[in-house]
């Protein structure tokens, strides 16, 4: 061997390092296997895993939706991603504030924390308590049991348990449209930024989608309605309203947050005095949402014969062109503006009230938790469906022949929204929550599934857009407790 390796030095010591060649082939293989074990489990548990984003959930069975076109952004986080944001962002949390690049947010984020400090228990708007009473009153005789509340769950898209005050757990049962989930329960989460501590354990029911769906012919004292949350009611249902997403920003049409949306159209609003105004009816949305009030209000853009201007909003084509023709405080140059309801009740009213001009609201079917507030001909003008453009009409003639009574109706309007600003609509979630808590004859507990979710994990799955009007509407806490009831 010696006289071989003496001929063949290299042949030698090749065949010497063949053992630690194999040696470091095993150990990548291995190690190779290892990450792709990893790999694949981190797969396994990110495709198991739902998100308020909406991963892993098909949309309501009541209200089927295409996930793809209706959301703006699509789900393309990676497993890792999705499995950081869900179990580890609400183990280590950070304090999130206004992001430093947007100094607007963070000189607003100030200001309210200022006036926070400065202000001293008030009382709450008239039609809050009787609101809340209303809303509540099926469950007043039995109470919410488990087996009551059970039955809502066929209903809901998210189970929401809110403990100790603090922390937030839901169970996510579907995908809501868009970002409704995501805003949804941020707008839950500064609530307990709001008032740390004071709200109390609730277990409730949520449905994100438009419709009602408790009916109230289906119920009665002997057996109770069960009881479901959502952003609109009509008299012959029983659901409960709770504040839509938008009062946190909607980002799929360029729409902020509540006190900044509101205070952008007020200004707006100023820009054109009120005898300078188009002394016209002016309405501007989707009229394809499958309510025939948009599509019979259509017929009425006729300034001459209707004194009303109708407009469609394509809202493909605004986000494609940045939402340059889409800004709600320019559309405030009309004495009238029309309040047309969509699918079902329609975000657009507060923006149309904010606005000052004499809001026209067609026969409404549908009811938020604010429009309680609403009376007719004191801030808005009511409009009858059965006679549409003749009604129009009608109002559009008095206004311009009452002007001053018709501005100061319009005022009145604004004034209800100027009234109904962030701090008063986290009033009346407290109180309808705290309301709804004594009603549970049983304590509320995690279900094997209620995940954890927390400023941390929202903002770590929303997108770059989503998280500045997240951090724009972040809520600080209150020095002053609730407006009372």
């Amino acid at each position: 061997m010696r006289s071989v390796c003496f001929l063949s030095s290299s042949y030698c010591r090749a065949m010497m390092l063949l053992p630690s060649l194999f040696t470091l082939l095993i150990l990548f293989s291995s190690l190779f296997i290892i990450l792709l074990c990893i790999h694949m489990a981190v797969d396994d548990v990110a495709s198991r895993t739902k998100t308020v984003v909406g991963h892993n959930l098909d949309p309501t069975p009541w209200h089927p939706f295409n996930k793809e076109e209706a959301d703006a952004h699509p789900l393309l986080l990676h497993a890792s991603r999705i499995l950081q944001c869900s179990y580890l962002s609400c183990r280590f949390p950070t304090t999130a504030f206004p992001s430093s690049s947007d100094p607007a947010a963070a000189d607003h984020h100030h200001h309210k924390r200022k006036k926070n400090i400065n202000s001293s228990s008030s009382t709450c708007p008239s039609f809050f308590r009787s609101s809340i009473h209303r809303d509540l009153e099926p469950w007043s005789r039995s109470g919410i049991t488990p087996a009551i509340l059970a039955g809502a769950q066929r209903h809901a898209s998210m189970r929401i348990v809110i403990m100790g005050g603090r922390r937030l757990y839901l169970d996510l049962y579907y995908a809501c449209v868009q970002s409704r989930a995501m805003f949804t329960v941020w707008g839950l989460l500064q609530l307990l930024r709001r008032y740390p501590g004071k709200i109390p354990d609730v277990d409730i029911l949520f449905d994100c989608m438009d419709r009602p769906t408790i009916h109230r012919s289906n119920y009665s004292d002997v057996e109770p309605p069960p009881p479901l949350f959502r952003y609109c009611t009509t008299r012959d249902h029983l659901d409960i309203p709770f504040p839509d997403w938008s009062f946190w920003g909607w980002s799929e049409i360029n729409i902020k947050p509540w006190d900044e949306e509101f205070r952008t159209i007020k200004f707006g609003s100023q820009a054109v005095p009120w005898k300078t105004k188009d002394a016209t009816a002016y309405w501007k949305g989707n009229p394809d949402v499958q309510s025939p009030i948009r599509t019979a209000l259509l017929s009425c853009n006729d300034t001459e014969m209707w004194g009303a201007q109708i407009m469609r909003q394509d809202w493909k084509k605004e986000s494609s062109s940045g939402f340059k023709n889409s800004g709600l405080s320019s559309q405030c140059n009309h004495r009238y503006k029309i309040y047309a309801e969509g699918y079902a009740w329609s975000v657009s009213l507060k923006y149309i009230l904010a606005c000052g001009s004499l809001a026209l609201i067609i026969d409404p079917l549908y009811e938020d938790f604010f429009t309680r507030g609403l009376v007719p001909k004191q801030n808005y003008w009511p409009i009858s469906a059965s006679n549409l453009c003749e009604s129009v009409k009608s109002a559009v003639d008095w206004g311009n022949q009452h002007p001053t009574q018709a501005e100061r109706i319009g005022k009145r309007g604004q004034g209800l929204m100027e009234e109904l600003d962030m701090d008063r609509v986290y009033d009346y979630m407290y109180h309808l929550l705290v309301e709804y808590a004594k009603l549970q004859v049983f304590k509320p507990a995690l279900s094997p599934t209620a995940q954890e979710v927390c400023l941390e994990s929202i903002l770590c799955l929303a997108n770059e857009k989503q998280r500045q009007l997240l951090e724009s509407s972040l809520a600080s806490s209150s020095f002053s407790p609730p407006c009372t009831i």
